[in-house]
């Protein structure tokens, strides 16, 4: 039963997850499938979403190529950076990242940064242009999460409600994910010795999933340019911060006891809400003193575009 994982609460148990899959004698590992699978989908839903606001879906695609390039670079560093220690003595294991080890927000920086400088470069706007690109980063998280299942990484402390998941004991990626806690309370079955932790990759996916719903239903709705992308952030960042505060693999602040991620997180929701209120207060003096006549929600992007595209006209 070493390849067995289970969720008892729902009566699910799943035989022969294996790691990877042998393709010609070369092991692929089922991590960078899924994680491939999410990249793909997501850039799908982007390039569409630029087609419908009439962008160059080509402008869009080398933004997407070099953001995600930059950012695959950009998660790992970021991962190896707070967890310095598992990589000082051993220097080549940086460049293994087909067992696992990629950091989403360090993706999430180098992609930003990337995409900034490629829009700069063919003379886009940025924010409209980030707004269009984050409704395909909550798919790709939604899907590149179940990675981790295959890798038995990124779960949390020991749980015994109705979504635990129970997994060997000798397949969990690094023996420092393991606590007392999980130690003190394993189960056995047959001859396989099982742990019950919180499947925090399952309830990220859920989370990054509605996310998306929610940035896909008022993408006809935007009042301003950056409301898409400020709602991503906030939204992540809030899911982000209660699920890292379950997982025991918690990248953490050089020479503190806090958790990276849950700080970005937090700075994230903040930064993010008074962005949004700000942004919201201008669109209504803005239309208090006349200078956006509709009076029907129609968003100032959409104002934007049509000038945009009236310019373009001219020239």
């Amino acid at each position: 039963m070493n390849d067995t994982i289970m969720f008892p609460g729902l009566h699910i148990t799943l035989n022969h997850v294996g790691r990877s899959i042998n393709v010609f004698g070369y092991r692929i590992a089922f991590y960078g499938i899924v994680i491939a699978i999410g990249m793909l989908l997501g850039s799908y839903i982007i390039l569409k979403e630029a087609k419908r606001r009439g962008f160059k879906e080509d402008d869009f695609l080398d933004i997407i190529i070099w953001s995600l390039i930059i950012g695959v670079i950009g998660a790992r560093a970021y991962y190896v950076a707070f967890a310095w220690d598992t990589y000082k003595y051993d220097l080549p294991s940086i460049f293994n990242i087909r067992q696992g080890g990629l950091a989403i927000y360090g993706g999430i920086i180098a992609g930003v940064i990337t995409a900034f400088i490629v829009t700069k470069k063919k003379k886009m706007n940025f924010v409209e242009a980030a707004d269009i690109a984050i409704i395909g980063l909550p798919v790709g998280q939604c899907i590149g999460r179940w990675g981790n299942f295959f890798n038995r990484e990124a779960f949390g402390d020991y749980s015994d409600g109705l979504f635990r998941m129970l997994i060997p004991l000798n397949q969990v990626r690094s023996r420092s994910d393991v606590t007392i806690k999980m130690l003190n309370n394993t189960v056995t079955i047959g001859k396989t010795e099982f742990i019950s932790v919180h499947p925090t990759f399952l309830y990220e996916s859920i989370w990054t999933l509605m996310v998306f719903i929610v940035i896909f239903i008022m993408r006809k709705h935007i009042r301003f340019n950056g409301q898409q992308f400020l709602t991503y952030v906030v939204l992540y960042g809030i899911g982000r911060f209660w699920i890292e505060g379950l997982r025991t693999d918690q990248l953490i602040l050089w020479n503190t006891n806090i958790p990276v991620s849950q700080l970005l997180s937090a700075l994230g929701v903040i930064v993010g809400i008074a962005l949004l209120i700000m942004g919201n207060l201008k669109v209504s003096a803005k239309k208090k003193a006349g200078i956006i006549a509709d009076s029907d929600s129609n968003s100032i992007s959409d104002a934007e575009e049509v000038d945009r595209k009236s310019t373009e006209k001219n020239i």
